[in-house]
């Protein structure tokens, strides 16, 4: 099965719950009208869609029927899908690498989200790419993250950089910077703690390890579990205010109907996503192709 066909699969409890409805609606009405368009906003926000993105959708609706180009219930549908392909390709989601020396990706997240697995999911990615990776366990915090890091390493052949449990995350990163320009390695991965509760000590802690990898990180990507539907932005706004977020990378899309989440992050941060993930294997995670997001949500 290729990428495309399991995005198609991952995005079954989000396509019934914006697309079957929508199409549901519109055979109810033989005419659009306030009772379609109330029952139209509904389907967006209680798909996690978000309500200021469903109320900048909305309004392109109105304006598409003042306009002429939504002339039937049947128009909706292709109107709405060429909208938030729009919206989604508004931003680049091209992954910023490096012209020479190793790309830094600095990875970010709460605990739970599936922070550690994903950068093992992109070490697996980018060693299929050819290139060389090597990761590295700065979040000290947990002796369970290291471990789990390491044996990442070893199934994805990369070398890990690694201290002891509760040193100091930027000094691993310093190391670990050092060590991949020594190697010219392609790719580093760092990873980091993700402790929200004390968001002042996690600001700092980013704010040091920014300042001792000096011109990386090239992407700082957080991590996000799309399941946990509009709580995601909600990680997310916290997050931007401790570190200067470039990229999400949306897990577990495969596992919920809030997939329209992807919908409002993109609008209401002005934050591309970058990766997104539909499954437990190795290979289930991808860059994000806003238009084949689209297509995979709205096309049979």
């Amino acid at each position: 099965m290729g990428f495309f066909d399991k995005l198609k699969k991952g995005l079954t409890k989000t396509r019934a719950s914006i697309t079957e409805k929508i199409e549901k609606l519109v055979i109810g009405y033989a005419d659009i009208d306030d009772d379609l368009l109330d029952e139209l906003e509904e389907i967006l926000i209680m798909a996690d869609v978000g309500v200021n993105t469903t109320d900048r959708l909305m309004e392109a609706v109105r304006k598409g029927i003042k306009k002429k180009e939504i002339n039937s219930p049947d128009d909706l549908k292709p109107f709405l899908q060429k909208n938030i392909s729009e919206l989604l390709t508004k931003e680049s989601s091209d992954i910023n690498m490096a012209k020479s020396g190793p790309t830094v990706f600095l990875v970010i997240g709460v605990n739970g989200v599936g922070k550690t697995t994903t950068i093992g999911k992109l070490s697996a990615y980018y060693k299929s790419q050819g290139k060389s990776v090597m990761l590295a366990a700065a979040d000290t915090f947990r002796a369970a993250a290291i471990d789990q890091l390491e044996i990442w390493g070893e199934r994805t052949g990369a070398k890990v950089i690694r201290h002891e449990e509760n040193s100091d995350p930027a000094a691993v990163a310093y190391d670990a910077v050092k060590a991949a320009v020594a190697r010219n390695v392609d790719v580093l991965l760092i990873d980091t703690a993700g402790r929200l509760q004390t968001k002042s000590n996690l600001m700092e802690e980013l704010k040091k390890i920014n300042r001792v990898i000096q011109e990386a990180p090239h992407e700082t990507l957080l991590v996000l579990d799309a399941t946990t539907g509009q709580n995601a932005i909600s990680q997310a706004k916290l997050f931007t205010e401790a570190a200067p977020i470039s990229g999400i990378v949306l897990t577990k899309l495969d596992g919920t109907a809030k997939g329209g989440v992807v919908i409002g992050i993109k609008a209401e941060l002005s934050m591309p996503v970058k990766w997104i993930g539909v499954g437990e294997g190795v290979d289930d995670l991808r860059p994000f192709i806003a238009d084949d997001f689209a297509k995979a949500l709205f096309e049979e």
